[in-house]
């Protein structure tokens, strides 16, 4: 009989958690590549901003609605193929997305990665969790969302530089086969997990039906409004009203994603222990953070340091966001998970609306200002939630 040491074991859980870490960040680019490619994509398919902005509302719309239904059906199912076949079909995803004709098709190509994103986030963030003692589960979860902060710093970015150099289509045709190189390399490397218990759909609803984990939730929503309300016309921000030419964006928005690194870092030391201090200090630093670039645009030294601190704030709050719902649950932790990545998505569609109609309204200043504010209000309330916490 061979026996695994608890190194190899610990070993073992930290590849598993870097494969997943890579697959996030295939599955992070994907959803929202879009808003690095928006300017060009607008221009080549004869399209406003704002209605290029409803790629990205359409997709989070989806992950709503599918994400509880989809978990459900999925999570049982041995998590290392599930999480293989699910990068399989955003290669096939994004390559009829890089071979559509128009606005139309792009939308239609894009609807089962969306249906199928939240079960990724919601039962990678359980599988990560499961990888490692329970003390250190919120380590392993802002490990997981380090893809998403890769996303952030060479994904998006290195979307809209490939947008500029070979089209936005070579850009989906670059992640389409990003996309099949992780799914072997988690199919090869990770080893299987299986779930541990089944637990019915509506003993898991029950167990998360109390008003802290909704207020939880709708947090979590708002939180995500305001993140998105700015963060979906960035791009836009820098060319259009930073003056930053076009080729150079991809660039910036590279440097947005890198001060972010140290956002996740930050999340994962903080996210255990001191989760709901952690959550107000983070939703404070991108007010701020955000409203000093459309402050401070005409200060270039002042602007740069208002978008580290909006990056960092920004990256932090993905990992303190799951961490802090699925520790509002306490059973069904990965319909937990995947409740709150419909929930965020719910904020996403709502920011990227928001914000294509403020711009209408009032300019991108307006949207980024107002992003701000709503920031600023999650900061106060989170602390109010945390009373609503039952008792024992």
């Amino acid at each position: 009989m061979i026996t695994i040491s608890a190194k190899d074991k610990a070993k073992s859980a930290e590849l598993s958690v870097i494969l997943l870490s890579l697959a996030a960040f295939v599955i992070f680019t994907t959803e929202f590549i879009i808003i690095g490619l928006m300017p060009n994509m607008a221009r080549d398919l004869n399209i406003s901003i704002p209605v290029a902005g409803q790629l990205v509302t359409s997709f989070a719309i989806i992950i709503i609605f599918a994400g509880p239904f989809m978990t459900a059906l999925f999570e049982q199912m041995e998590r290392r193929a599930l999480f293989a076949w699910i990068l399989v079909a955003f290669a096939i995803s994004n390559v009829a997305v890089a071979l559509a004709p128009g606005f139309w098709t792009i939308m239609i190509a894009r609807v089962i990665p969306a249906a199928l994103l939240p079960v990724f986030w919601g039962v990678g963030s359980d599988a990560a969790a499961m990888l490692v003692p329970k003390e250190d589960a919120g380590k392993a979860i802002a490990k997981l969302y380090l893809g998403l902060t890769g996303g952030l710093l060479l994904g998006i970015p290195l979307g809209t530089v490939l947008g500029d150099a070979l089209g936005w289509r070579g850009a989906f045709w670059f992640l389409a086969i990003i996309s099949i190189v992780v799914a072997i390399l988690l199919a090869k490397a990770m080893p299987k997990l299986h779930a541990i218990k089944h637990t019915s759909l509506k003993s898991q609803i029950k167990s998360l039906s109390n008003r802290y984990f909704i207020a939880n939730l709708a947090l979590s929503v708002a939180i995500l409004t305001a993140m998105y309300g700015a963060y979906t016309y960035l791009a836009d921000m820098l060319e259009g009203y930073a003056g930053i030419a076009p080729a150079h964006v991809g660039w910036w928005l590279m440097g947005f994603g890198t001060v972010g690194l140290y956002g996740n870092y930050l999340a994962g030391r903080l996210a255990d222990r001191h989760t709901v201090k952690a959550n107000v200090l983070f939703c404070l630093l991108m007010a701020v953070g955000a409203a000093s670039a459309i402050l401070f645009v005409g200060h270039p030294a002042m602007f740069i340091a208002a978008l580290a601190v909006w990056g960092i704030a920004h990256t932090a709050l993905f990992p303190l966001n799951q961490v802090r719902v699925i520790k509002a649950a306490n059973e069904g932790k990965a319909l937990a998970g995947t409740l709150n990545i419909s929930a965020c998505n719910c904020g996403i569609a709502i920011g990227a609306s928001l914000g294509g109609w403020t711009i209408n309204v009032g300019g991108i200043s307006a949207t980024i200002l107002g992003a701000s504010v709503l920031i600023a209000l999650c900061a106060v309330a989170s602390p109010a939630i945390e009373r609503l916490r039952p008792k024992g």
